[in-house]
């Protein structure tokens, strides 16, 4: 078995441990840090796959979605924090 199929296996496993944080996570905070760890898992099985796959392409797709990630953490820091006013 290749170490690259090892860490896949890894970096999925601990994407599902995150991601139960963000569900059962007792405060927005411990959501927050679960999604931002679930989504840098996320983007690390991204390059792995392009690795093992030796596809160019997947790193393109690593690269939109970790854009998308961060304006998406950036916009649900904001409506955490203004007191969940809306969005203006």
């Amino acid at each position: 078995m290749s170490p690259v199929r090892i860490l896949i296996g890894v970096f999925t496993a601990a994407t599902a441990v995150s991601m139960i944080r963000v569900v059962i996570g007792p405060t927005v905070a411990d959501r927050m840090v679960g999604l931002i760890a679930a989504s840098s898992q996320v983007l690390a099985l991204l390059v792995l796959i392009a690795v093992r796959q030796e596809l160019a392409f997947y790193l393109d797709v690593a690269l939109v979605y970790d854009i998308f990630g961060f304006i998406g953490v950036l916009a649900i820091t904001r409506y955490v924090t203004s007191g969940r006013r809306t969005m203006s």
